[in-house]
Parts: structure tokens; C-alpha cells; sequence
């Protein structure tokens, strides 16, 4: 091998050392195998990837392997253009390396080698090379919701699949590659699969007030399944204001509004009444309309009405919305007399429209309806608690959710 003679001046030096006597340092720390310039070690190693122009098939994995009974590898790290590392195991006596996942399609791959000879002295070795393109399968792509903006402590992170991804070993890739970052940090946090095309994000507990969150796809390139390669994706970045509750007690027909965690009002309110009572339960704010109008028709009510509501802050698809009902103030603090809404006072329901934002919380306590539900009636999400919403990760040993349910699409008021 092509650095023999820097063991010889080892050796000699060492004799030197001994012929001085103790405490004599004729060549210093300098003279020891583990402080000498890495040697090429290229021909100490055998690498399964292309050579020259060639480019690697991703599908399959990444070897290296020492050669002869002279060294052994000590470490091997693969990185893509993206900064993204290959997994991979080094066998216990450092005679082969190989990877555990998935390379990226049309990615450019740099491989650092690392091994020692049998006097300890170490090599180093780069490879380079490129992998081929993912063919003429169908990309898989992550869109981010919701839009970027500023919103409510309580909006959770969406993510929407182009295509379904069912098997578990597949939707973990899909998982692992879907980064959140909080700024503060939140307290933890995880994906939920909604079905097999959706899934959500949020913390244990709701996102900090004031924080910068952003979420971004690392799968561009990677194999998910077969035939099924990641696309690229855009990125997302939301804020979060004040930390703004409102919590609605169908008992006692008020509504108290906390701003981070302070009570600022205290709002008397109807809500349902027997046969439409509102639901029960943790709902996040969809979005406002100055004016709705809403029917019995819509809802199939017996009950006919037909009015134009003002003020109207949604919390359900199906049509639960915060509104003015200026018909029912004789009722506001004493009695429950809506189709499933929340009425209170012109001015009260002015006011709210003007403080809350989407993403913002609403909590019915006390009412004799039905609970929220998880998904598909807006986000029920903080409505499953921590333990039950990290078993619907691919990442841990649960069950899948069920899927998404269907909501009715019709006001309530």
C-alpha cells in the first residue's frame, strides 16, 4: 500500500524515543498513527456505486466494502445536494457498510469514507456520483395549508396528498420527510393521518402565541412506495397573534373571552336549543362573513326561517357560526332558542368579529349536543387527546384512523 513508508518513520521514531530516554520527545504528538494526514485510502475499499458518467439506480442500495485483512472501515456518511443523509449500518468488525433507506432520484450524492489500517493509521476516501431520474412514474406532492398568513394559536397544519399512500412502511417515508418547526418551540408535536391523503400537525398543546411556524417536504426525489417517487413541494410559512379563547357555557348562556389566558369579556349568548343544541366541544375558527343568509331549508328544520345574519364567525363547515341575533336578546343569558348557533347582541357579535381571526378558538361547555367532531366539520383536532392523535402517526406501532367523516355543508342558525 502507498503509505507504508510513513509507518517505517513511525517505527523509527519510536526507537528514537526509547534510545533518548523517558520524558525525551524527539518527534512529538505529531509521530502517532492517529495524528497522521489520512492516506488515499482507495484501494482499501470497494464502493457499489457507478463509475465515471454513469449514473446509480435509486432503487437500489449503497455498499462499501474494506478489502483484504489489512483495515477496516470506521465510518461511511452519504449525503444528497439537499444536505439530506443516507441511513445505513456499519457491520461490528468494520468490514462493510450498506444503506438502510431509500436514495433520491436525480440527485447528486457525495459519499465520506473512513477507515484505519491494522497500525491504527487512517484513510479517507470521497465519492461522488449522481442517481438516475424516477422514469415516467407519477410524482407524489405535498400541498401545505392553509395559506400563509397570520392566524389563531389553535389552526393546525394540513398536508394534502396529490395521491392515496396506504401502506404503513409508505406513509412513514412520506412522515419522516414532512418537517414542522416552531419559533418558539411548541410543546412537542406530531402528524395525524386523516385518511390516506390527508394528514394534520399540531402540538400537545396549542402553538405559542407570537411564533413563527413554517412546514416543508423533504420528498422530492425519494421512492415511497412502487411507482410512486416524492415530487417537489412549497414550503409554508404562518404566524400566530395573541392567544385568544372564547369559551361558551350552553348552561349558563355566557360566553367568557380569555387573551392570553386574562379575561377580556364576558358576553351573554343563546345557543341551541332542544332538537338543534350546538356541539360540545373544541372548534377553531374557519373564517368571517359580514352577512349570511340562512334558511330552514337548508338545515331541514320544521322550524321556518329565512333571515340575513350579520357578524357571522364560522366554526363549522356545516354552518355553527358565532352571530347577531338581535331577534333573540330577550333570550341571551336566560334560555337556548338557536337552530345550533351562537347569537348574542349586534354590537357583542361586532365586536367579536373584529377581535377574532381564523384560527382562534372557540370551547362550547355544557350543551346537551353532540361532540365536535375530530375531522371533516372544520378542526375538531383539539378535540382527540395527545395519546389517541400520536397512535394515528405512521411512526408509531397504532392502528390507522378512520376515515375522514362527511359533514353536511349547510348553515345553522
Amino acid at each position: 500500500m502507498n503509505h507504508s513508508p510513513r509507518i517505517r518513520t513511525v517505527l523509527g521514531c519510536t526507537l528514537l524515543v526509547a534510545a533518548l530516554g523517558a520524558g525525551v520527545t524527539a518527534c512529538g504528538s505529531s509521530g502517532h498513527p492517529l495524528s497522521a494526514k489520512p492516506y488515499d485510502a482507495a484501494s482499501q475499499i470497494t464502493f457499489s456505486g457507478p463509475v465515471g458518467a454513469k449514473k446509480a439506480d435509486p432503487d437500489k442500495p449503497l455498499e462499501v466494502t474494506a478489502q483484504g485483512d489489512e483495515g477496516r472501515i470506521t465510518d461511511v456518511t452519504a449525503t444528497d445536494a439537499m444536505g439530506r443523509y443516507v441511513a445505513g449500518e456499519l457491520a461490528a468488525d468494520g468490514r462493510r457498510w450498506h444503506s438502510t433507506a431509500p436514495l433520491a432520484a436525480d440527485a447528486h450524492y457525495t459519499v465520506h469514507v473512513s477507515t484505519e489500517d491494522e497500525d491504527g493509521a487512517p484513510g479517507r476516501k470521497v465519492l461522488t456520483f449522481d442517481t438516475g431520474k424516477a422514469g415516467k412514474e407519477k410524482a407524489l406532492k405535498v400541498t401545505f395549508g392553509p395559506e400563509g398568513g397570520k392566524y389563531g394559536v389553535g389552526q393546525p397544519i394540513t398536508a394534502q396528498l396529490n395521491k392515496p399512500v396506504k401502506d404503513k412502511k409508505a406513509r412513514a417515508i412520506v412522515e419522516r420527510a414532512l418537517k414542522v418547526d416552531s419559533q418558539p418551540a411548541a410543546d412537542g408535536g406530531s402528524w395525524h393521518w386523516v385518511d390516506s391523503k390527508e394528514l394534520h400537525y399540531r402540538p400537545k398543546e396549542y402553538w405559542p402565541a407570537h411564533a413563527t411556524i413554517t412546514a416543508r417536504s423533504n420528498l422530492e426525489g425519494i421512492k415511497v412506495a412502487d411507482r410512486l417517487w416524492g415530487g417537489r413541494s412549497k414550503p409554508l410559512t404562518i404566524t400566530t397573534g395573541d392567544k385568544l379563547v372564547a369559551v361558551t357555557d350552553a348552561g349558563s348562556h355566557w360566553m367568557t373571552v380569555y387573551r392570553n389566558g386574562e379575561e377580556i369579556n364576558s358576553i351573554p349568548v343563546t345557543t341551541g336549543k332542544p332538537g338543534y343544541e350546538t356541539r360540545n366541544g373544541v372548534k377553531v375558527v374557519l373564517g368571517q362573513e359580514y352577512s349570511v343568509r340562512m334558511t330552514s331549508a337548508s338545515i331541514g328544520s320544521s322550524d321556518f326561517y329565512d333571515k340575513e345574519v350579520y357578524y357571522a364567525t364560522r366554526v363549522t363547515w356545516s354552518g355553527e357560526y358565532v352571530h347577531a341575533a338581535p331577534w333573540s336578546e330577550g333570550s341571551q343569558g336566560y334560555a337556548n332558542t338557536s337552530h345550533g348557533c351562537t347569537g348574542m347582541s349586534t354590537s357583542n357579535a361586532a365586536w367579536f368579529f373584529d377581535t377574532f381571526r381564523r384560527g382562534d378558538l372557540v370551547k362550547v361547555v355544557n350543551s346537551y349536543g353532540e361532540d365536535m367532531d375530530p375531522f371533516g366539520n372544520g378542526f375538531g383536532d383539539w378535540n382527540v387527546d395527545w395519546k389517541e392523535w400520536r397512535e394515528g402517526s405512521a411512526l408509531t406501532d397504532s392502528h390507522t384512523p378512520d376515515p375522514v367523516q362527511k359533514a353536511r355543508l349547510s348553515p345553522e342558525v
